[in-house]
């Protein structure tokens, strides 16, 4: 499948999703179990990404009591065309009671797989490193049975910051994504991301931490390539990443980065077959698939086949 890059210049209605992007509401216990989740989020004044990136599978996830947090401000210091999260070049400061309230919120839900996304800090001189690892210390010291998942930025390459924040800390997984091919990512991402430094930092934090997983997930629809999509495989097997998720992006508005194809299942299929033939412990991929979707099970399943090809 090869398709061009859609021209900027021109905005088109929205079209028709394909049938495949049907979602089921939730009902009954799933129903209750949503309004829940949803209470604690807004009782502890909680950013969730499944709200701010407005998530397709949101219903699915609060319905089944898990949420992805967003950590460390509400706006983003870059401006990524995909994103809907709001951005400033000179945020608030983090919000020193942040950590407390999350601890309290995902304790209140009885999660026991959480993951705490964060917005990038270029104004920080640690990129909010410090912050963001309040927030893990302070889940694990009250909920130390809860597995953690950090789904991190590229720290503006800044590897002692990524050092302060993983050495000793109470990880399952460290992820990064970098959310489209090379040959794109100047158009879709800040000018300040590159597809290199990314692949980078999930290198460093597998040489930094050799035993934690490392994650990374890759939009698909944005104008790439067959060859695009398997030299991105290439590229973070080759920094020793462990587990990879597909999804079909979805433009939050007209006014964001426009779809340039959507991807049909059957082609996503083939992406997963092809990535664990490369090597990936755990792969995810279909339309409706997000970096943090089901994030416990694909962890659990990576780990049972990473222990499966140590025996073999």
């Amino acid at each position: 499948m090869q398709t061009v890059i859609p021209n900027l210049t021109k905005r088109k209605r929205r079209e028709p999703l394909p049938p495949w992007f049907k979602v089921k509401l939730p009902s009954g216990e799933t129903l209750k179990k949503f309004e829940s989740t949803s209470s604690a989020v807004q009782d502890n004044s909680l950013h969730t990404v499944c709200e701010e990136a407005r998530c397709p599978n949101i219903h699915d996830c609060w319905g089944r009591g898990t949420a992805t947090f967003m950590v460390g401000g509400q706006t983003c210091t870059r401006s990524c065309r995909f994103c809907s999260v709001g951005h400033e070049r000179k945020p608030e400061p983090p919000d020193p009671k942040e950590p407390s309230s999350l601890a309290h919120a995902i304790t209140s839900m009885g999660l026991t797989y959480a993951v705490i996304t964060v917005v990038n800090r270029d104004d920080l001189d640690d990129e909010g490193a410090a912050h963001y690892r309040a927030c893990l210390d302070a889940v694990h010291d009250i909920a130390p049975d809860v597995g953690l998942e950090l789904l991190g930025s590229d720290m503006d390459g800044n590897e002692a910051a990524l050092a302060k924040l993983l050495n000793g800390a109470p990880l399952k997984v460290f992820a990064h994504n970098v959310e489209t091919v090379e040959r794109l990512t100047q158009n879709v991402r800040d000018r300040r991301a590159s597809f290199k430094r990314s692949v980078r930092i999930l290198e460093a934090s597998k040489e930094l931490r050799p035993e934690l997983m490392t994650k990374s997930s890759v939009m698909m629809g944005l104008g790439e390539t067959d060859q695009d999509v398997t030299d991105t495989m290439k590229a973070l097997r080759d920094a020793q990443v462990d587990i990879l998720t597909f999804g079909q992006y979805l433009a939050p508005t007209p006014n964001h980065y426009p779809v340039a194809a959507y991807v049909t299942p059957n082609r996503f299929d083939d992406w997963k077959d092809e990535a664990l033939e490369m090597g990936f412990s755990g792969i995810a991929s279909g339309p409706l698939v997000r970096s943090s979707f089901r994030a416990g099970v694909l962890y659990e399943d990576a780990c049972k086949r990473r222990d499966s090809r140590k025996q073999d």
